[in-house]
């Protein structure tokens, strides 16, 4: 099994991957693949792959009427801005942009404010998220993985759980 047909970089690809490793924490796999590296093996053969993700969303405040409608205002600002130099560039007269600047806070702070009303109350909140893994697995060319299994489990210390 290629994973070039899971991504497509060709930095990403290894023919026949194996599992030679499973680690809790990001820098024991990379512990593991310099402990590779300082015993010659060709570490290009190497992939360190994050699994298990966990979402994780991090509630940042509610939302109110004056947020909603301040951030629709931002966005729009923003959007006008755009626009505005887009007619400046144009050489259209400076009251044009000055419009286009209006009209998109305007129309954003509309758009906003009904997309929050038909919102029911259904997620009144504000948030970031981020997906991370919760353990890292070394992949190996399937023509090298006995070598390297070979390699870590000699390794001092290594807390992987080693695939046979």
């Amino acid at each position: 099994m290629s994973m070039s047909s899971a991504f497509n970089s060709a930095n990403l690809e290894l023919d026949f991957p194996q599992s030679i490793g499973v680690y809790e924490h990001y820098e024991e796999a990379q512990k593991a693949v310099d402990y590779l590296a300082d015993n010659e093996f060709p570490v290009q053969n190497l992939l360190i792959c994050g699994t298990e993700l966990k979402l994780i969303e991090r509630v940042t405040g509610r939302k109110t009427w004056p947020r909603v409608i301040g951030r629709s205002a931002l966005g729009g600002l923003t959007t006008g801005l755009l626009f505005g130099m887009l007619v400046l560039l144009l050489g259209l007269p400076w009251y044009w942009g000055l419009a286009a600047l209006a009209a998109a806070v305007v129309f954003n702070v509309i758009f906003g404010g009904l997309a929050y009303s038909v919102s029911g109350g259904r997620r009144d909140f504000t948030s970031t998220t981020v997906t991370v893994p919760t353990k890292f697995e070394v992949l190996c060319e399937h023509k090298v993985a006995a070598e390297a299994k070979q390699k870590l489990a000699e390794m001092p210390g290594g807390r992987a759980k080693l695939f046979e």
